[in-house]
């Protein structure tokens, strides 16, 4: 196959004595083939590839079937409704993504030595930490930005769910994450600051079969029952879950917001922060329940893994630092504690979980 493609390419050259062949190299793969390929493979479908790069669908097919003649390879089983990578094109788009994570690497380095400024910094949220309260941030930073004329410095947000946010961060897709839950993966590099241990309750709507039920509840009486669970938003690493029991059933929503609506709705149980499940906990449609083992508070963490940060980074991570993050410690004090605490010391663990960072 390869010695086919040089034939194609070759062109004679005659001399006085011999001929020498000189070769025309037309690399058919190209950053922008792999950008192709790489948005097909996420988004299932080459219309919706072209809905993400702005372009028509005409050239979206174009470029991979340029792409499968110059290689001489399929790409792609268009079979069924969802395009799906044969296991040659799995090989060039697991390697092309090193190549385009690499390439844009080296862009951002470029870019950032001439001027100091990123031009674009990627900020990954975890969903346990309401956007309303990231947003006073990235209206200072462009105040910043305007004040030291670098308005040039694009700022790009993304919404992750459980492990997400480190798998964005070690991919390459985000530059800094706030609220990343747990411990980092392996591998180090991490640099990271805890915002807030968010705790953790139990609840289920009043019409639900546990709200009734006696305290604490255990693992055998919660499995018996339908759990909310919010997917986890990794692409490359393992997902996580968390409070699912063996053989539980589950209904999977895509994050934090919708589970709590879920739970308020009746679908099912399952722990949820505090600080976001206190207005509906105020208002009845929401019964906290004491459970055996209890849940341990979630770190969380902002973390980034640039060793120098470029100059928007080093804003937001002095800005984050800076930031008061307690609201996500508070709410109402979790069930295992408050059901066997006399009124006083459950006043006093209140004002403990506030007091924490």
């Amino acid at each position: 196959m390869v010695r086919a493609w040089l034939a194609a390419r070759q062109r004679p050259i005659l001399t006085q004595s011999f001929n020498i062949f000189e070769y025309t190299f037309a690399m058919p793969l190209s950053l922008d083939a792999l950008t192709v390929i790489d948005a097909i493979d996420r988004r299932g479908s080459f219309a919706a590839a072209a809905v993400e790069l702005d372009r028509v669908p005409s050239a979206i097919t174009y470029t991979v079937r340029r792409l499968e003649d110059e290689l001489d390879v399929l790409l792609f089983d268009r079979r069924g409704h969802r395009a799906r990578l044969t296991s040659a094109g799995r090989l060039l788009l697991d390697d092309g993504r090193r190549l385009l994570t690499a390439a844009d690497e080296i862009e951002r380095r470029v870019q950032r030595v001439a001027s100091g400024w990123e031009t674009e910094l990627r900020v990954a949220v975890d969903t346990l930490v309401p956007f309303a309260r990231v947003l006073p941030l990235a209206a200072s930073f462009f105040v910043e930005c305007r004040a030291r004329d670098a308005a040039h410095t694009r700022l790009k947000f993304s919404h992750e769910v459980l492990g997400g946010a480190w798998d964005a961060l070690a991919d390459g897709r985000a530059d800094l994450v706030l609220g990343a839950p747990g411990d980092p993966p392996p591998g180090g590099g991490y640099r990271l600051r805890l915002m807030a241990e968010a705790t953790m309750i139990f609840a289920v709507a009043p019409s639900h079969p546990l709200a009734a039920a006696k305290e604490p509840l255990t693992e055998s009486q919660i499995a018996a029952y339908r759990a909310v669970a919010a997917a986890d938003s990794s692409r490359r690493m393992a997902p996580r879950s968390a409070g699912l029991l063996a053989g539980q059933d589950t209904l999977t929503v895509p994050d934090i917001g919708t589970k709590l609506a879920a739970q308020v709705a009746g679908l099912g149980c399952g722990f949820l922060p505090a600080f976001l499940a206190a207005a509906d906990v105020a208002a009845g449609r929401l019964v906290i329940k004491a459970v055996e083992p209890p849940r341990a508070p979630v770190r969380l963490h902002a973390a980034w893994r640039e060793a120098r940060p470029g100059r928007a980074l080093a804003w937001w991570i002095a800005a984050v630092t800076q930031t008061d993050w307690r609201f996500l410690a508070l709410g109402p004090t979790p069930a295992t504690t408050a059901a066997t605490q006399p009124t006083a010391r459950r006043r006093a663990a209140v004002t403990s979980a506030a007091s924490r960072r």
